[in-house]
């Protein structure tokens, strides 16, 4: 199969040969993979008992997929990557913004992804083979996974579809493996370890799990679903069905890894750390299908991730290829890797990473869907691309290529968020006026928001009428794919 040959520039139309269930395949299949899976493992760690952590993850998954999935509609639209589409209402260069957002969302997932794969994967090769856990085998496993992370997201889009499509069927099957081998331990107790309520009481801990285990994973997807989306054709499916298949690929695919990690935490009474009971609690038959989901799994969702930075890195440096954009953030993916295994505890690192990157990317998204609604999806396809060819200019040029009220408002936005969030070493001083509750992605979110919209409460969206040609929307594909 072919390298993939394009970059952030638009997709032409007889490329967009994917459907909706490609983006189902897409959605459930990279995400069935350790990375995931840990976030189930955080409200046993905070505390919670099983119904409390099930409804925290149930509860977070479904509001935040319902908020995040109408992003998708726009790469839908423009045949481009989210980022890029964002500049017609931010500016062409204001549209940084969320290729920045975008890359370090992308980047922290890689390296989760990696970490917590590697772990386990390391782990049963010692039970297996009496590997020594020093810091030599951990380094190899490292380096095993992101270099065939690398290979999958360089190659591109359709590698990485194949990949998912049998992800999806043979993941759920090592899953549901995992249901059997670890039932007789499970319990629905709080893990007496965990040391009660994190937060020191129910509700604050609880809507900390919801934030930081169910609604962390859609936010994630926030710059990552027009990867997917741009190679499906408006043309021959229909905004509602492309919706409809964002919505089951994402709540699927978050909620099945998430609840099988909530499930082994108390099978395997994994209060302080996830890798090490996970791997110690399995049985003997169950350590190569758990060694398969930790290395396979891993490959598949860092792979999509790593794909997605590169095009990240490659809308923030148009001069950049697409290929050596991939193996630049790898490079930076595999040295956060090692700095989080010697560096950091991994409640930590995971609860303040999500908790920081949905204040900051919320607001975002939400200006980002404030704008396609006032546009209605009609974009200037060719103006979108302007950064992109070095060039100035276009119905998207606001100032110097930047939309001040919409940069303002986020920036006001991820402020508060910032100023608002609860983390293990550090607690916003907004926390006194929500009563310790950290809420700092729904204050983010209505704050930009809010001032978004009384900023342009008088302005009108730029014209955007030659993207209502078809052809047009398409105009740019004559444009160099790969510079």
């Amino acid at each position: 199969m072919p390298t993939e040959q394009r970059g952030v520039d638009t997709i032409p139309e007889e490329e967009r040969t994917s459907g909706p269930r490609d983006l189902v395949s897409i959605l459930l299949g990279s995400n069935l993979c350790l990375g995931v899976i840990v976030f189930g493992w955080l409200p046993p760690s905070f505390g919670l008992d099983w119904w409390a952590s099930v409804s925290s993850v149930v509860v977070g998954t479904l509001v935040g997929t319902a908020l995040t999935a109408p992003l998708a509609l726009i790469s839908l639209r423009t045949a481009t990557n989210l980022s890029t589409p964002s500049g017609a209402h931010f500016g062409v260069r204001g549209r940084l913004v969320g290729s920045v957002v975008g890359l370090l969302l992308a980047l922290g997932y890689t390296t989760l992804t990696v970490w917590i794969g590697g772990d386990v994967t390391a782990s049963v090769l010692g039970r297996l083979t009496g590997l020594p856990a020093n810091d030599v085998s951990y380094g190899v496993v490292y380096g095993l996974l992101a270099a065939a992370t690398v290979v999958g997201a360089v190659y591109g889009y359709r590698v990485l579809l194949a990949m998912s499509r049998v992800l999806a069927l043979g993941m759920t099957a090592l899953l549901v493996l995992g249901l059997v081998a670890y039932a007789p331990t499970f319990t629905t107790s709080a893990l007496p370890e965990a040391g009660g309520y994190l937060l020191g009481g129910f509700w604050p801990t609880w809507l900390l799990a919801t934030v930081a285990a169910g609604l962390s994973g859609p936010i994630a997807f926030i710059t990552l679903l027009g990867d997917y989306t741009r190679y499906i054709s408006p043309a021959r499916h229909s905004c509602r069905r492309v919706l409809h298949a964002t919505w089951l690929g994402l709540g699927l695919g978050l909620l099945v890894p998430q609840l099988f990690g909530t499930f082994t935490a108390y099978a395997a009474r994994a209060a302080l750390d996830y890798a090490g009971p996970l791997v110690d609690a399995a049985p003997v038959w169950y350590l190569v299908p758990l060694m398969l989901t930790a290395s396979a799994g891993s490959v598949g969702n860092a792979g999509l991730m790593l794909y997605s930075m590169g095009l990240d890195l490659d809308a923030i440096l148009p001069r950049a290829s697409r290929a050596t954009a991939t193996c630049t953030v790898a490079v930076i993916a595999t040295a956060c890797v090692f700095a989080g295994h010697y560096a950091s505890t991994a409640q930590d690192a995971m609860t303040s990473f999500v908790l920081l990157l949905t204040a900051i990317g919320t607001p975002w998204a939400v200006i980002t869907l404030i704008g396609f609604a006032r546009c209605r999806g009609v974009y200037d396809a060719d103006a979108l691309q302007v950064f992109n060819r070095r060039s100035r200019g276009g119905v998207y040029w606001y100032t110097a290529g930047w939309n001040l009220p919409a940069t303002v408002s986020w920036a006001l936005g991820a402020v508060v968020g910032l100023l608002s969030v609860s983390l293990p070493q550090y607690e916003g001083p907004l926390l006194s006026l929500t009563g310790g509750v950290d809420c700092s992605f729904l204050l983010s979110g209505l704050v930009g928001g809010a001032v978004h919209l009384g900023l342009t409460a008088l302005g009108t969206p730029p014209a955007a009428a030659p993207a209502a040609d078809p052809a047009r929307t398409t105009a740019s594909a004559a444009e160099p794919a790969e510079r």
